[in-house]
């Protein structure tokens, strides 16, 4: 009877629920059925426990998380609606927030919130859409073999974007050959004319779609230029300005625009979502703190995107005294400590390194056992995020550094947090 359900809206979070609403209790969510109940929801489906509360708009489950993405796929099949996914190592969630603006100019869109990008948060993203979007933008994560498959199953890709294949989970999956294998699993729903890649990804190079680039590609990218405020560059004929740093997001942002043009869109109105994109908080984020410049890049991090945001940062703030704060990135293997030990040596330019984690700090050991040289004073090891902030504070006081304004750049994985030692 699933497929005839009527409801308002789909929530997981019970603080969210009103009336009329379908209450899906995951994890812990059955132990605030009695709370929704007195908010008179339409339904509420619910893992099979001891104890159940007896009441009509209860439908007990064998799993709920199943449930939910049986009626996604139901519910995909029902809509109208174009749905665009996006998979690749780096750059997926600025690649969906810069899509997102562009197809608004013309088309009811909806994106993936946050980091809705797995087997629960899909689903909900299509649950959640209503039936006059007439775009649906899905991001598509994975850590292993047969996951963007799974999505791909519910979500029915009509248009794919593979941004790369980096080195991200290659705890998991071994080597850079699998992630290519994972990330193409999306291949099979989409035809190849409504494919857009990276042409400069040297395994993304070899499939057929829309192939854009610096180096290589059906289309290619030219006169780039970039400072503080952002980027310009020509695609197919015309100069774009994109508020946004770095040659990996102007190939993404090029993806976007070529995808547009394949849609219809205007390149007036192509230029316009650009120019009004709003990122995800904690991609390049400019935040001023304790009167310092910071690029709050916390979201994420791999060995690719740590690499290319350094270039970035560094070639941007040239004239600047240039902070480093790096913590630890996750899930890269056996080979963690040659990856952190490269980007610490990519960091080595700067005027002041801080590096956070326990990653870090083996690698930072194993260099100064290498020999390799380093400057102890504008290299240091922090174990005590407090003991950095006080540092962090001191270099704020100052103002100018060496005849320079200091700038801060913070970039770890997710799980390090590190965006919080910007907190008071």
């Amino acid at each position: 009877e699933l497929d005839e359900l009527i409801f308002n809206k789909v929530e997981m979070d019970s603080r969210k629920i009103e009336a009329g609403d379908l209450f899906i209790a995951i994890n812990n969510g059955n132990t605030f059925i009695l709370d929704v109940l007195k908010k008179n929801p339409s339904l509420i489906i619910s893992d099979i426990k001891k104890n159940q509360i007896i009441d009509s708009r209860i439908i007990y489950v064998e799993d709920t998380i199943k449930t939910m993405q049986e009626l996604a796929k139901i519910y995909r099949e029902s809509l109208e609606t174009k749905v665009i996914g996006i998979t690749g190592s780096n750059g997926k969630t600025t690649t969906k927030d810069i899509l997102h603006s562009i197809l608004s100019t013309k088309f009811k869109v909806k994106k993936t919130e946050g980091n809705n990008n797995n087997h629960i948060g899909l689903p909900f993203t299509i649950l959640k859409t209503k039936e006059e979007c007439e775009f649906l933008i899905l991001e598509m994560g994975m850590s292993d073999l047969g996951e963007i498959d799974f999505l791909c199953e519910m979500a029915k890709p009509d248009y794919a974007i593979i941004t790369n294949i980096g080195i991200s989970h290659i705890e998991i999956l071994k080597n850079k050959e699998n992630i290519f294998k994972a990330k193409s699993e999306i291949l099979k729903y989409v035809k190849k004319e409504n494919l857009f890649l990276s042409g400069d990804d040297e395994y993304l190079s070899k499939l057929e779609g829309y192939k854009i680039g610096f180096k290589t590609g059906d289309f290619l990218i030219s006169n780039f230029n970039e400072n503080s405020e952002g980027m310009n560059f020509k695609f197919q004929g015309n100069q774009y300005s994109v508020q946004l740093n770095g040659y990996h997001i102007a190939i993404d942002s090029a993806i976007c625009i070529s995808l547009a043009l394949n849609l219809g869109i205007e390149i007036e109105l192509i230029q316009q979502g650009l120019i009004h994109c709003n990122l995800t908080p904690m991609r390049f984020q400019k935040v001023i703190w304790k009167g310092l410049l910071c690029i709050n890049d916390a979201y994420n991090a791999s060995p690719v995107s740590m690499n290319l945001a350094l270039e970035t940062f560094e070639k941007i703030y040239i004239n600047n005294y240039k902070v480093a704060i790096l913590g630890d990135m996750l899930e890269l293997g056996e080979n963690e400590l040659e990856y952190h030990m490269s980007v610490i040596k990519k960091s080595l330019n700067f005027d002041k390194i801080y590096l956070l984690g326990k990653i870090m700090e083996k690698a930072l050991k194993k260099l100064e056992l290498d020999n390799f040289k380093l400057d102890n004073f504008k290299l240091k090891y922090y174990e005590d995020r407090d003991l950095l902030k006080k540092e962090l504070k001191l270099l704020s006081d100052k103002k100018i550094i060496d005849d320079k304004i200091p700038v801060l750049f913070l970039k770890a994985s997710r799980g390090m947090k590190l965006e919080e030692i910007l907190e008071d």
